[in-house]
């Protein structure tokens, strides 16, 4: 006679513990938070990171403070070099170079931050645009894009001064009008490649408007690229600006720039090289920190870069 085993059904009573502790699923980061623990493991990113932090802590005191007046001639002695009175020295009229130096980064923060402000306004509706709706839009973008990349943007930049005269406003309109091609083609490509996803083409069937499908769902998801070629785009700018001001047609004088001040070091370099070496020395360190962070930036939000 066979006999029957029963075997006992698992009832809706208290899952068996494992040891001495219950198991409790981590919580996934998010992409955010994921990116913040991977830049902070980036030590240059981090020490550029601090640098630009006393950059604009300095260039928010010399909106109110300055050792010296910048357009003071006469403070020291002309050519004089570093002292206890004068940390970096004096110029060509005796104005004292640190207070200059401080007005110079107010001058290349505003250019560079201003520059990537309305790089981003202007180069990512129209690369979403051509991304997103193709044919003769994009053929469109694409040709005038290429027609910009023809021409050196130092040309552009020139007659566009010439024409509008040389000022702040006018530097930052010459240097975005050289550089919106980089964002829109970065802007173009990522709606190219986002737009044929899986959740994209349900919103799109769900009778979801393209507005709401371009800025609700694709630029969200492009934000990481975008972060990180504008921040890519700063120090180009300063430098781009501390070239034209060393041309003599950018920031006019008495308004400091660090590329004016090395312009006019260069004549005394024999005999006053602090002069040269300054401004130099600050737009260098200022370039490689924008630099670095941006390296920082790229890795930290790269998602195939995430363990």
């Amino acid at each position: 006679m066979a006999t029957s085993v029963t075997y006992p059904v698992p009832g809706p009573g208290p899952a068996p513990a494992l040891g001495t502790a219950g198991f409790k699923a981590p919580a996934q980061a998010s992409l955010w938070s994921d990116a913040w623990r991977r830049l902070r493991r980036n030590r240059m990113a981090l020490i550029s990171s601090v640098y630009l932090v006393l950059l604009v802590a300095v260039a928010l005191v010399a909106i109110v403070h300055t050792p010296y007046s910048y357009r003071e001639v006469g403070v020291a002695t002309p050519y004089s070099g570093p002292s206890w009175a004068h940390w970096f020295g004096a110029d060509i009229l005796g104005r004292d170079v640190l207070s200059r130096l401080m007005v110079g980064a107010q001058i290349s923060l505003i250019v560079g931050v201003g520059t990537q402000v309305f790089v981003v306004a202007v180069g990512v509706p129209i690369g979403l645009l051509a991304g997103y709706y193709k044919g003769w839009i994009d053929s469109v973008v694409s040709f005038i894009i290429n027609v910009f990349y023809g021409i050196p943007d130092l040309l552009v930049a020139m007659i566009l001064l010439l024409l509008l005269g040389p000022s702040l406003n006018n530097i930052i309109i010459a240097i975005v009008a050289t550089r919106w091609m980089d964002m829109t083609r970065l802007v173009r490509g990522q709606t190219l490649a986002l737009r044929e996803r899986e959740y994209i083409e349900a919103a799109r069937s769900s009778g979801a408007k393209p507005a709401k499908i371009l800025f609700g769902h694709i630029l969200p998801n492009s934000l990481g690229p975008i972060i990180v070629q504008a921040t890519f785009g700063v120090p180009a700018a300063i430098l781009f600006e501390a070239f034209l001001s060393f041309l003599g047609i950018g920031v006019q004088p008495p308004t400091p720039s660090w590329g004016s001040m090395a312009a006019e070091g260069l004549a005394a370099i024999r005999i006053a090289p602090h002069m040269v070496i300054a401004p130099s020395i600050a737009l260098s360190l200022t370039l490689m920190a924008f630099n670095f962070l941006g390296d920082g930036l790229r890795d930290a939000l790269d998602p195939r870069q995430k363990r």
